[in-house]
C-alpha cells in the first residue's frame, strides 16, 4: 500500500465508486460477500488497492495546501517538479492562528514587523504525490489556493 487505507466513513461515502471498482474486476456483491468471509486477506488487498487509487486521484488534482499552527501559517503551491511555500510567523507570542481572533490579527498585521514572511521552493525528494501525501499526514489540508495566491500577489507586486 502506497498511502493509507480510507476510513470506514470514507468507504461509505465512496460506496458507488467502490462497487464500480469491484465490477471492473468482475466481482459482484455476492462474490464480494464470499471473499470477505472466505478470503479476508484478499478483501483487505482490494480495500488497499481501492484506497490507493482514490488517494492517487486526489493527489493528482491537488495544487494548494495549507497548514495552520499556533504561531505559523504554511501555504503550499504544489507544481510538477517542485513545491513553493509561503510561511507566515507571528512574532507576537499571544497570537494563535488556530482561532478566529488569531486570523483576524494576521489580516490586520500581515505586513508589519509583527509577522515574518518566508518564501521557499523545494524540489521533490520523492515523487510529487508522496510529498503531498506526507504534508497531509503532517496536518496540511487541501485548499483552493485563495490565501496563497492573495499573499503571493501582494508580495510579488
Amino acid at each position: 500500500m502506497k498511502y493509507k487505507r480510507l476510513t470506514k466513513e470514507q468507504f461509505e461515502e465512496l460506496h458507488a465508486e467502490f462497487s464500480t471498482f469491484l465490477a471492473s474486476q468482475s466481482i459482484d456483491k455476492g462474490e464480494w460477500d464470499t471473499i470477505k468471509l472466505e478470503k479476508p486477506e484478499v478483501a483487505e488487498q482490494e480495500l488497499d488497492v481501492f484506497s490507493d487509487l482514490i488517494w492517487e486521484g486526489v493527489l493528482n488534482n491537488t495544487s494548494y495546501l495549507e497548514h495552520f499552527s499556533k504561531s505559523h501559517v504554511f501555504l503550499f503551491h504544489s507544481q510538477e517538479k517542485h513545491i513553493q511555500s509561503i510561511v507566515l510567523k507571528a512574532l507576537e507570542s499571544t497570537v494563535d492562528f488556530m482561532n478566529k481572533e488569531g486570523l483576524q490579527w494576521l489580516s490586520e498585521n500581515m505586513f508589519t514587523d509583527q509577522v515574518e514572511i518566508h518564501l521557499g521552493k523545494k524540489e521533490y525528494e520523492t515523487d510529487r504525490n508522496s510529498a503531498i501525501f506526507k504534508l497531509i499526514t503532517e496536518g496540511a489540508i487541501l485548499s483552493d489556493g485563495q490565501l496563497y495566491l492573495q499573499i503571493n500577489g501582494i508580495i510579488q507586486s
